[in-house]
């Protein structure tokens, strides 16, 4: 049987459903999914960072998209938009798949400086960024690949399985 889940701000919802073969989801701020082989995960990223986990195997994709690298706030502590908080969401999703975080390997897309007219030192895309990265290096977690930075725009859109995401860069 499949676990189909997403969270959503704070609260997991996970279904023990089957979606639709090549099932799509769309991930927005904060949000965060887990998907088989074969099914489709994707978003839009700004200053926002995306992480993709993946089994060396590629059977199973978890994706979030962080909003906030700082601290989640008291009344926020468990808002998936902090990056603190996706991450160990996706480490729930992970073993409740029987798979652990550490044994998995890492996909960091986004990070953008939206206004480079205005922030000439560091912004909230690399803030973002340069989190994401300590964060999985501190928890041994193999980052195999990356596009960070610049001034633009992504489209990241994964197919669970061998190929690596697609990601189409939008010029500011």
């Amino acid at each position: 049987m499949k676990f189909d889940a997403t969270l959503s701000g704070s609260v997991l919802t996970a279904p023990m459903t089957r979606p639709a073969p090549d099932a799509v989801r769309t991930l927005h701020p904060g949000d965060v999914a887990c998907a088989e082989r074969g099914e489709v995960l994707h978003t839009l990223l700004g200053s926002c960072v995306a992480v993709i986990l993946t089994d060396p195997r590629r059977t199973i994709g978890v994706m979030c998209h962080i909003v906030h690298s700082k601290p989640p706030l008291s009344h926020e502590k468990s808002s998936t938009s902090y990056g603190s908080v996706a991450v160990e969401a996706m480490d729930r999703l992970l073993l409740a798949r029987g798979i652990s975080l550490r044994l998995c390997e890492a996909y960091v897309y986004g990070g953008g400086n939206m206004f480079p007219g205005l922030i000439t030192q560091q912004h909230v895309g690399e803030a973002n960024a340069l989190w994401t990265l300590t964060t999985l290096r501190d928890r041994g977690v193999r980052v195999i690949g990356q596009d960070l930075g610049g001034r633009m725009y992504r489209r990241l859109r994964w197919t669970v399985g061998a190929a690596a995401p697609e990601v189409r860069q939008v010029p500011v």
